[in-house]
């Protein structure tokens, strides 16, 4: 299936950018007090004269740091998915803010986010983990605001709800990868694309066989080569999952179709991914893997900030390595390629079972090359439901839903309270 791009990726249709005769753009961030959320907030804080935040939401496990945000951004509005935090929230912004002054709006509980992304703003940036960001990222869409999306899961999850409802160009992607794509398919018309070639750092356990992955500690796992993410998007990055992922979330916003998309191992990481023409030419986007560079594009977009990251030094000798990727010790990504090519409810499917297997690793009771057997396997036995039109938010949560649980029986953890219980209460967003 080729979906309508949902990104603006045709050099026609760049407009020129719009003045700004109300001062500095009005910026809301979900996921603030993760990786994303606290490289956007300094992205804000060295261009006052370009943004200003009304709005940031969390999870509520670091209060300090988001009342510490909130003063310095001077917001209007502070979320937190955590309800029973409230009151704890509030005693941090009163420490922060001091004796007398006003405190920012309160919002608290699982629609906290959903909330805010609907509110007077112009951008949203969408820095949640996991599939609870769907619902933030349909509000933000249904208000017609423009979204900044590092959460890739709701893109995925919500296939065609997320495509039907966002108008062309309403997107701007933040994972490095799609910033890349997006910038590069900037050189040529949709028709004169051949190939989008996605590239992967390849993770700690890059060159290593199958056989050699099979005792690897979620230690092991935790130490990537090149990023400094959280502990989900980290495994998701060593099973090569989070590539996988990718390679949906390109076929999403950019309609081309899954046998268009290739993966290519770039240990390096500056380039952050390439389009190939069809006259045979190829444009890469490279940069050091500073995740600011992406972040400040899509919230200034059509304007590029000035210094978001520091650039390549080109006065270095540089050596840049690109592999083939081992699809038999990381069958991540063409398990993926099935999943999108399913569509439907597949693809929520996969994520949520990914989500409970990855937990189950860093708990220990999961071999790391059991994270994809088991997700392969709950994919297999739930298939998919519902597709373009017919698809509906309550079918996506409840194949969710069915697939959390199976994992769990898969995994043996059917006994454990699960720290994501259908979509995830945590909100803080690595890169």
């Amino acid at each position: 299936m080729t979906e309508s791009p949902v990104c603006l990726a045709d050099p026609h249709l760049r407009q020129p950018a719009a003045p700004r005769p109300d001062g500095p753009r009005e910026v809301v961030i979900l996921g603030s007090t993760g990786s994303i959320g606290t490289q956007a907030v300094d992205v804000v804080l060295r261009n006052p004269r370009l943004f200003r935040v009304t709005g940031l939401s969390a999870a509520g496990g670091r209060l300090e740091l988001l009342a510490g945000q909130a003063h310095r951004l001077g917001v209007r509005t502070v979320a937190i998915a955590r309800a029973d935090r409230a009151a704890a929230l509030r005693e941090a912004l009163r420490a922060e803010y001091g004796a007398g002054r006003p405190l920012p709006e309160i919002l608290a509980g699982p629609d906290a986010a959903t909330e805010l992304a609907a509110s007077d703003c112009h951008t949203v940036l969408n820095g949640i983990t996991g599939s609870i960001g769907l619902a933030p990222t349909l509000a933000a869409l249904q208000a017609g605001r423009l979204l900044a999306l590092a959460n890739k899961e709701s893109l995925i999850v919500g296939g065609p709800l997320v495509t039907g409802l966002a108008k062309p160009g309403q997107i701007i992607p933040v994972d490095s990868e799609h910033s890349a794509l997006f910038q590069a398919l900037l050189g040529g018309t949709r028709a004169e694309v051949r190939r989008l070639i996605v590239t992967a750092s390849g993770g700690p356990f890059r060159g290593r066989t199958r056989a050699e992955l099979a005792g690897v500690t979620p230690g092991d796992a935790l130490a990537h080569p090149t990023w400094s993410m959280g502990p989900v998007i980290t495994v998701n990055s060593a099973t090569l999952v989070n590539k996988g992922l990718e390679v949906i979330e390109a076929h999403l916003l950019y309609g081309i179709p899954f046998d268009r998309i290739e993966v290519v191992v770039h240990p390096q990481s500056y380039i952050h991914s390439m389009v190939e023409f069809t006259d045979g030419s190829t444009l890469a986007q490279a940069g050091p893997p500073d995740m600011r560079m992406p972040i400040s594009l899509a919230l200034g977009w059509p304007d590029r900030v000035p210094d978001a990251a520091p650039a390549c030094d080109w006065t270095r000798a540089h050596t840049w390595e690109f592999l083939p990727l081992d699809t038999d010790a990381f069958p991540s990504v063409p398990l993926a390629r099935k999943v999108g090519s399913l569509g439907g409810t597949a693809p929520a499917v996969f994520n949520a079972a990914n989500e409970e297997c990855v937990d189950a690793f860093l708990a220990g009771l999961l071999p790391f090359t059991g994270i994809v057997d088991t997700v392969a396997r709950v994919v297999e036995e739930q298939g998919s439901a519902g597709s373009g039109t017919s698809l509906t938010l309550s079918d996506v949560l409840e194949a969710e839903t069915r697939a959390r649980r199976r994992a769990r029986e898969l995994a043996g953890t059917a006994g454990r309270d699960s720290s994501r219980g259908g979509g995830g209460a945590n909100q803080e967003m690595t890169a």
